[in-house]
């Protein structure tokens, strides 16, 4: 989710320069969304060399998405405090670190605390690295199309992670799949020296400590929770005691945040249904995606014997429909509203779920590819128009921390996908894996067929169509969140 606030006044660029800041803070982006879908590729292979279950595997998703979801809004705000390439250097350099202690590690709880402090540096690239872009370019049209190319990025992403991971674990092991961070970042410190110049907000925004510390709470709390409950059993009283921490905290935030006259996440937002819609659509479009391609990774490697590159490949339509797709969204978006792109991305999504909910052992290549890609062009259509619904009829100052609460449920999702699907399949052997991923694709559906819901809600929204370049703008919003001048009460 981008939001972000110039500082005054930006710098005067050259355009070669302006459109090299662009390019050094669009490979940030592209390295945080590889480095999602690469290891999602590689999960098999990574409990095999480290001997550990589906469950354990789970965690290495989801310590690096529950982490970059918690961090996103307080990184654009330390940004704008102390100098955006300032904070931009030190997450390529955490990122970098943690990559390589990954490719290091010796068991999976080092593992798992490296991917934690991956995601520390990550919610440090993507974010701030548009803000960087947009002080850059202060002329709308220009921004507007700089923008464009970076929300083009992040499904290029999707398209290269699963082949890219596929290919480096079959020729070098899975260790590989982090180590391959390492020169990208050293490349990339080197550029941000030589062509990126420091910004900062024109106002620094109080930081909210207590409410960073709850929302990491609870986030921890309900993906720990749904990751471990089919071991300790949902009755338990580990997991009853989890879900009782989960109430308090989330009480807790909500108390904290209605209090502050600069709060973390502006909860009044949600009395708006189209925005609390949308925030749910949001975090439901990303649940699909990683309950697919978990789903798809342990079913196509575990069940079928594939290879990890065969897998990464059979993906392809998935990337490609998301790829080819989201431009389209964008433009549609600015000439008929969210409406019909959001009605489209959940009849995509429900029919390609739909397609696989009689998955089993002998399913065709053919049925595959198209569900994948059916799934893939659901995903392109749905980022533009749920951003749109969320921040439509807000002044700028609230859409900026509208934006920002959207981000992180598109996080939230993707963790929460990991954790319902690894809860699906914990256990079963591999023959039984298409059986048992069933209710997966049927979960798939119902995000679907939530869209419509979202749709309906952003019929009635106040705010009138957006122009071309403004729903282009909103693309990018798929994966960033950079925290500006905001007003809460206003």
């Amino acid at each position: 989710m981008a939001t972000t606030t110039l500082s005054a006044p930006p710098p005067s660029l050259g355009a070669r320069r302006r459109w090299t800041v662009l390019a050094v803070c669009a490979l940030s982006l592209f390295l945080v969304g590889v480095d999602t879908t690469i290891v999602n590729v590689g999960l098999p292979e990574i409990g095999h060399g480290l001997g550990v279950s589906t469950r354990g595997l789970e965690w290495v998703v989801d310590a690096y998405t529950v982490v970059l979801a918690s961090l996103l809004i307080v990184s654009g705000a330390l940004a704008d405090r102390f100098g955006r390439r300032r904070v931009f250097q030190c997450g390529l350099v955490v990122f970098g670190l943690a990559s390589l202690a990954c490719s290091l590690a010796p068991s999976l709880g080092a593992l798992v605390a490296a991917r934690a402090v991956q995601g520390i540096g990550a919610s440090m690239l993507s974010p701030v690295a548009l803000a960087i872009v947009v002080n850059a370019m202060p002329d709308p049209r220009e921004r507007a199309r700089a923008i464009g190319i970076w929300a083009s990025v992040f499904g290029l992403s999707m398209a290269a992670g699963p082949v890219t991971g596929g290919a480096l674990i079959a020729a070098f092991g899975w260790r590989s799949v982090f180590w391959i961070n390492v020169p990208v970042v050293v490349t990339a410190l080197v550029l941000v020296a030589v062509f990126v110049p420091e910004s900062r907000g024109a106002r620094a925004r109080q930081l909210d400590l207590r409410g960073q510390a709850l929302l990491t709470a609870a986030l921890l709390l309900t993906v720990g929770v749904l990751i471990e409950g089919p071991r300790l059993g949902w009755a338990s009283t580990a997991v009853l005691t989890g879900c009782a921490l989960i109430a308090v905290t989330v009480a807790a935030f909500a108390r904290v945040e209605l209090r502050r006259s600069e709060p973390l996440m502006d909860l009044r937002l949600f009395r708006r249904p189209a925005f609390a819609t949308a925030v749910l659509g949001a975090a439901a479009v990303f649940v699909a995606l990683n309950v697919s391609l978990l789903l798809t990774t342990l079913y196509l490697q575990h069940g079928r014997g594939w290879t990890a590159l065969a897998a990464g490949a059979a993906t392809l339509p998935m990337a490609v429909g998301a790829t080819l797709c989201a431009p389209w969204s964008g433009v549609l978006v600015g000439r008929m509203g969210p409406r019909r792109p959001l009605l489209l991305a959940g009849a995509f999504i429900a029919a390609g779920g739909l397609s696989l909910v009689g998955l089993n052992q002998d399913t065709g290549v053919v049925l595959l590819g198209f569900a994948y890609l059916l799934i893939g062009i659901g995903f392109g259509f749905a980022n533009a128009p749920l951003t749109n619904t969320a921040v439509g009829g807000l002044p700028p100052s609230r859409a900026a921390v509208a934006g920002a609460i959207t981000s992180t449920a598109r996080q939230l999702g993707s963790a929460v996908g990991i954790a319902v699907a690894g809860a699906l399949v914990t256990g079963v052997a591999p023959a039984g894996l298409a059986q048992a991923s069933r209710a997966g694709w049927l979960i798939v559906t119902a995000c679907g067929l939530f869209l419509f819901a979202v749709a309906f809600a952003a019929a009635r929204t106040p705010s009138a169509p957006r122009t071309t370049a403004e729903a282009k703008a909103a693309t990018a919003t798929t994966t960033t969140t950079t925290t500006g001048r905001e007003d809460p009460g206003r």
